[in-house]
């Protein structure tokens, strides 16, 4: 299947089965990610694999909606590590972390649904509880979770998953 076709046939998937990922093909989503470009090759990922019962349920209490998933990924940046831009005069505090990770992220989410493996990504959790329910570093910052598993016999699109907009109405020509 060409990428294109992957990235049409991919849908959040909220309803998982119980059914355990492969240690395999973890291994390979996480190295999906560990390969994913970020500002300056600077890599200021870190990548939590949550997967045991009582780390879903330390995930579940600060807000996050794993919808039955066997595994997550809680995607962080280091924010020493993160590359700033010097040249922004207008937004002197802006630095990469957001946008490597959404692109690490990405990258894990196309390599999973390649492999079969369905992902739901998840924004809906409090940062600080996060954190501190984890504890984790202080310059690690939370920016989303992955969910990832195998679809149960209840899975589906949402409703307005096939919906999109025409590119007219997307991209300009400037």
């Amino acid at each position: 299947m060409d990428f294109l076709e992957l990235c049409k046939k991919r849908f959040s998937e909220r309803h998982f089965s119980d059914v355990p990922v492969e240690e395999e093909k973890l291994l390979k989503i996480l190295e999906a990610g560990r390969i994913a470009p970020t500002g300056c090759n600077y890599q200021p990922q870190r990548i939590y694999v949550i997967r045991s019962e009582e780390a879903m349920k330390k995930a579940v209490s600060t807000g996050a909606s794993l919808c039955g998933c066997p595994l997550a990924l809680l995607v962080c940046y280091d924010l020493s590590e993160v590359w700033k831009n010097p040249a922004d005069r207008g937004f002197s505090e802006y630095n990469c972390g957001e946008q490597d990770t959404s692109i690490v992220a990405s990258s894990m989410m196309f390599e999973a649904e390649q492999l079969g493996v369905h992902s739901l990504w998840i924004r809906g959790f409090d940062s600080v509880e996060l954190s501190e329910a984890f504890d984790l570093p202080e310059n690690h910052k939370p920016v989303m979770m992955l969910a990832l598993g195998y679809p149960s016999e209840k899975s589906h699109p949402a409703h307005l998953h096939f919906k999109r907009k025409e590119l007219s109405e997307t991209v300009k020509y400037i």
